[in-house]
């Protein structure tokens, strides 16, 4: 199936870099691979299919030779705002949900994202990020908890669309329902890091349990998606934790939407498994799609297989640069036809539900679960 057509709602992503970032060979390759490795960024990623054939791809469309010399040069000779446009808009990317929380002095502002890109951009609430703000800003535990719980809280009303954790990273997903005194005494040694440096790592177990039950909450008041990385990411991510069948208990007890991001990889057969059996549970793709490659097909037959196929959404987790969108929306859009063709030709799904499925996994169920 040629599913160019299909708009995507990319509904986790985060902001582009000014150009400057990315601008010569070093700052290019870094961002094809979740390493933070030098040796990894010079050595490696030039021999991975990833980067290989996506500088071929990029090429094309420039109509340049496939050296990242080549076609840094060409990119380099038109203006940075068209080619983000016209990127974006072959990739019929209609609307961007954006998480802030990964971001440095070089990204672009959410006001200044809207005015880059050619389609919508909303913002979605990083939890963690949040909390280590309040943290430095407040003296007592109580005054921090009560200013986390209002702001996210206000999330709805302030425009937000969706919160975000990224437990995984820090202390993993065995999330539990901590005790409140126990995330208070969590809170001092944290504290006396933020009096000292200005600054601090949530990454304390029983306050980031007790944090994140607190947003679930709020949430659910809401009827806000709380999104939840799973799976693989950075060497930061321990993946022995990242599994998400360690959420089950978090799951249960949770009643506001729970997007469980990037298919659990490589326990995308597991994530598949949680959103056949929990009705508040839906499946992204992002991260693996477009990292999986060549692979991506069978991630698809597997999770389609297993979970509805009205629990499973597009998006591509793309940060930094515009190429890194336009390239998931392509191995996307490959990976998803051309497991479908094969459901056709099996008869497992006819032509019209084939197309059904590809516009819901691609943006309908994400519209309607965000209400955007």
């Amino acid at each position: 199936m040629d599913l160019t057509s299909f708009p995507i709602i990319d509904h986790h992503a985060h902001p582009l870099l000014k150009p400057e970032a990315t601008a010569d060979p070093v700052g290019f390759r870094q961002w094809f691979t979740e390493s933070t490795d030098p040796t990894i960024h010079a050595e490696h990623v030039p021999n991975s299919l990833f980067f290989r054939t996506g500088l071929r791809w990029l090429a094309e469309l420039l109509d340049c030779e496939p050296t990242l010399d080549d076609y840094l040069a060409a990119r380099a000779s038109q203006p940075y705002d068209d080619w983000c446009r016209r990127l974006f808009t072959e990739a019929n990317i209609s609307l961007l949900l954006c998480d802030y929380g990964y971001t440095g002095p070089l990204a672009y502002a959410h006001s200044e994202m809207q005015g880059l890109l050619p389609c919508r951009v909303e913002p979605i609430l990083r939890l963690e990020v949040l909390a280590q703000d309040l943290i430095v800003r407040h003296e007592t535990f109580e005054d921090m908890r009560e200013d986390f719980v209002a702001t996210v809280g206000r999330a709805r009303s302030e425009g937000y669309v969706a919160l975000k954790s990224i437990i995984a990273y820090r202390s993993g997903l065995v999330v539990e329902a901590a005790p409140p005194e126990e995330a208070a005494a969590a809170f001092a040694p944290l504290k006396e890091v933020a009096r000292r440096t200005g600054q601090v790592r949530l990454a304390s177990k029983p306050l980031g349990d007790y944090l994140l039950g607190l947003a679930v909450e709020q949430a659910a008041a809401q009827n806000l998606p709380l999104q939840i990385h799973t799976g693989f990411g950075d060497r930061d991510a321990d993946l022995r934790w990242a599994n998400p069948l360690h959420l089950r208990a978090l799951i249960e007890r949770a009643n506001c939407p729970l997007v469980l991001l990037h298919a659990g990889w490589p326990y995308y057969r597991e994530l598949a498994h949680l959103a056949a059996i929990y009705p508040n549970v839906w499946l992204d793709l992002s991260l693996a799609i477009p990292f999986a490659t060549t692979g991506i097909p069978a991630m698809l037959r597997d999770i389609l297989g297993m979970a509805p196929l009205s629990k499973v959404m597009f998006a591509t987790d793309a940060f930094t640069m515009p190429e890194i969108f336009w390239l998931a929306a392509r191995w996307g859009r490959w990976g998803l036809g051309r497991i479908l063709d094969e459901f056709i030709a099996e008869q497992f799904l006819s032509p019209a539900e084939a197309e059904s499925a590809a516009a819901a996994i691609l943006s309908g169920t994400a519209q309607r679960l965000y209400m955007v």
